[in-house]
């Protein structure tokens, strides 16, 4: 039974990484959520570059600058830096929800819009790698070459 269920588990997951619709979680199932997924996917945005942006001023809190340059540092990063990023996120964040709702009532008729906006931007703030499920286009819309 148990390694039923392995292989079971295994297929899906499989199923999952090859972007076979039928293993998706619920919140990632149907053509509104694959049509924003794509979407997202196709274009390089601000707001996928917020964690690792979050990460680099993490890491320049810890370097053991000389006083007078740590403040500088510290001090143009958090008081400029880091102000230009938030905006940057909500920005994005909120035309994302916006185009992608819109574009789904356009393309979509019978889909209800209810949520995808909130997906979409969600995955937005994703880094592009650890998005799931994976990208099925690249930045500009062409198809992801498959693995070998």
């Amino acid at each position: 039974m148990r390694a039923k269920q392995s292989a079971e588990r295994d297929k899906a997951r499989q199923g999952m990484l090859a972007g076979d619709e039928r293993y998706f979680p619920v919140r990632d199932k149907g053509p509104a959520r694959k049509f924003a997924r794509e979407w997202v996917d196709s274009r390089r945005l601000p707001s996928q570059y917020f964690l690792p942006f979050s990460l680099l001023i993490l890491l320049a809190t810890w370097v053991p600058w000389p006083m007078a340059i740590r403040a500088q540092v510290l001090g143009y990063v958090v008081t400029i830096g880091w102000p230009i990023m938030m905006i940057g996120v909500l920005f994005t964040s909120v035309y994302v929800a916006w185009k992608v709702k819109r574009l789904v009532t356009e393309k979509l008729p019978g889909e209800s819009p209810k949520g995808v906006g909130f997906y979409a931007a969600m995955r937005a703030l994703q880094i592009r790698k650890l998005r799931f499920p994976p990208p099925q286009v690249l930045p500009g819309g062409k198809p992801v070459p498959p693995k070998r």
